[in-house]
């Protein structure tokens, strides 16, 4: 007998798409009823579904495989005719296309040329050169877009020549696709993939030309850089060795005391720095602060384990100077006797004493950077939280100023906002563990363009946009790994405006409280996602959490430990035959049960409950235990 089990068996053999509606046609020839044909035809459907995926995770695997090949195929090439030719005939191989051509630019002639085709018979075709603009190809190349047609002589959106078009109908094109080869923002030229019939290209081969032509761009670069590289190493080839380290000893060190000197001058940050010494110095080099969190990474180096950073900086602290370890070398950040951070440098050649000294001296201006960002950072961070203090106080004091001041700290108090406050779980530690916390506080709003401050014992932060509750849980989350414990935040709005800051902050405090006595330390959660609910515990103190408790064990306690023990959905049935006004027959359709279940089920509860307890005063009492109960486990 016909069941969904054998659309099962057709999947697993990898049946044909024309297979599937077998089952369909044994049931109804088995006269099947109605509903039974009804669910074969769902599970034929979602099998074919399910088909449709696998055969596009399959081309799509098989596509990954091919580019995945080619990239190999170029990175092992050298001389550019081998490169170019070897990037047209994947491209045909990969998208099964009658031909695959590409076309450079000719920066002289200002048109493009034919260079290279792989599947071509048309001698025409192969000397075709197209002006800028004129056909599908001068089309690409002009504005460095990827341009697809299904017939092409027949497409009026290209502009044809009669050259164009003879080469074309010569070689009998008709579907053809050109995607640029692009090096940076500039366009060098077009890899096409046509067809001698007329055939759309999807999206995906699309996509996957684009890659090709990605890597194509690249190899094709390499490829002239390593022709020029190589011609450049024989016309230096009779330079005398030693004279030339130690010329590029000297001018190493004086270029990167040029480049160190301009960057402090300037306000370059450590980014800068990290870049001029692999510039003169070549490897990679990692910048990490106190903490170990990274600064700055120029070029592929790998972060060394914690405990030989932190071998390696005392090191070099009590040396003075730079250490090395392995094949990297260390040179610690400091600023007197505070540590800062370190510099790793992965060369790749042999450190010169003169290159030490650079790695050295990026190391002391390292510091000095990290030093003004922080003198900057708190400067910035007292100007922030004064103006959020003075738009979270009451009342508020001449609103154009504040206006003003928000302008020059590039704040738009007139766009929505989020207020956020921290409870005391984060703060109520020491002096220096709440000042981390206001620092983090602060410089997670800064970046996002926001405010944060200390006010009545809570970290408050006004963050721009609309989702109060996700910013919540963002800042619960991330605050708690800084502080290593769970950190509570309450949320309210979107608020826009001065006038309404206050009033959300307050509505955000009273949302932080409400969490506290739903017993749900360590979340995030905004005002309007708690309702009403949060609005009654809004006011309760740190005791509010055990009256929650009493409440909910006197009210619903007995049907709560019922479904613990025995595995039932009491409290399910509760909540739904509630929500729907008491009606048993749309509770049953929305638990999807028989109304008898759900009578049976209330039988057990007037039994747990006592017989009153859909009496209006019991029932308002059930109903608001019910959404406590919801509300402090939202699981």
């Amino acid at each position: 007998m016909s069941s969904p089990v054998e659309f099962l068996e057709l999947l697993a053999r990898e049946a044909a798409a024309v297979e599937f509606e077998g089952p369909l046609v044994a049931a109804r020839s088995a006269g099947l009823p109605a509903d039974r044909i009804a669910e074969l035809e769902q599970a034929k459907t979602v099998a074919l579904r399910v088909r449709a995926l696998l055969e596009r995770r399959r081309r799509r695997e098989s596509e990954l495989s091919g580019l995945y090949d080619t990239v190999s195929d170029l990175a092992g090439l050298r001389d550019l005719d081998d490169v170019l030719r070897a990037i047209v005939h994947r491209a045909r191989h990969l998208l099964g296309a009658d031909v695959a051509y590409m076309t450079l630019d000719d920066a002289e002639r200002g048109d493009t040329y034919m260079r290279v085709t792989d599947g071509s018979v048309s001698a025409r075709f192969q000397r075709l050169r197209l002006p800028m603009g004129a056909g599908l190809g001068g089309l690409v190349a002009q504005s460095g877009a990827p341009y697809v047609t299904a017939n092409y002589p027949q497409d009026e959106r290209f502009h044809h020549t009669r050259e164009i078009d003879a080469g074309v109908g010569e070689e009998g094109l008709v579907a053809i696709l050109g995607v640029p080869l692009r090096l940076g923002s500039t366009s060098i030229g077009v890899l096409y993939a046509a067809n001698r019939s007329a055939r759309p290209f999807a999206r995906e081969e699309v996509a996957l030309l684009l890659s090709l032509a990605a890597h194509a761009a690249v190899a094709i670069d390499t490829a002239r850089l390593l022709a020029e590289t190589r011609s450049a190493l024989e016309e230096l080839s009779s330079a005398n060795t030693t004279i030339r380290a130690h010329s590029s000893s000297v001018e190493r060190a004086a270029a990167a005391h040029d480049r160190m000197t301009a960057l402090v001058l300037r306000g370059g940050g450590v980014e800068d720095v990290a870049a001029a010494v692999t510039e003169v110095l070549g490897g990679a080099l990692l910048a990490l602060d106190a903490d170990g969190r990274r600064l700055a990474r120029v070029g592929e180096i790998d972060e060394p384990l914690r405990t030989d950073i932190v071998e390696a900086v005392a090191a070099s602290r009590t040396e003075g100077r730079s250490v090395r370890r392995g094949a990297l070398w260390y040179a610690a950040v400091v600023a007197g006797a505070e540590n800062l951070g370190v510099l790793v440098l992965r060369p790749e050649e042999e450190l010169a004493d003169a290159d030490q000294r650079i790695l050295e001296r990026a190391a002391l201006v390292t510091a000095l950077l990290l030093l003004f960002r922080r003198t900057v950072a708190e400067a910035e961070g007292r100007v922030r939280g004064e103006l959020l203090d003075d738009l979270i106080a009451r009342p508020l004091r001449d609103i154009d100023a504040l206006r003003s001041r928000a302008r020059r700290l590039g704040v738009d108090l007139d766009a929505p906002h989020v207020l956020v406050t921290v409870g005391d779980d984060a703060i109520a530690a020491t002096g220096s563990a709440r000042q981390r916390v206001l620092s983090w506080a602060t410089t997670y709003a800064s970046t996002r363009g926001g405010l944060a401050a200390a006010r009545d014992g809570r970290v408050a932060l006004m963050l721009p946009g609309q989702d109060a509750g996700g910013s919540a849980r963002a800042v619960a989350r991330d605050l708690s790994r800084i502080t290593g414990k769970p950190v509570t935040a309450g949320a309210s709005g979107p608020s826009a405006g001065p006038a309404s800051l206050a009033t959300a902050f307050r509505e955000a405090d009273r949302c932080l409280t409400a969490l506290g006595a739903l017993g749900r330390a360590g979340q995030g959660a905004s005002a309007a996602e708690l309702g009403f609910v949060g609005l009654l515990l809004g006011a309760v103190d740190n005791g509010g959490d055990a009256d929650v408790s009493r409440f909910l064990t006197a009210t619903v306690g007995p049907v709560i430990d019922y479904d613990a023990r025995r595995g039932t959905a009491l409290v399910r049935t509760l909540e739904a035959y509630f929500g729907v006004g008491g009606s048993l027959a749309r509770a049953a359709e929305q638990l999807h049960v028989h109304v008898n279940t759900v009578t049976q089920r209330l039988e057990r509860v007037g039994q747990l409950l006592g017989g009153d307890w859909q009496q209006p005063e019991r029932a308002l009492e059930v109903q608001l235990a019910l959404r406590l109960h919801r509300l402090r486990d939202p699981d």
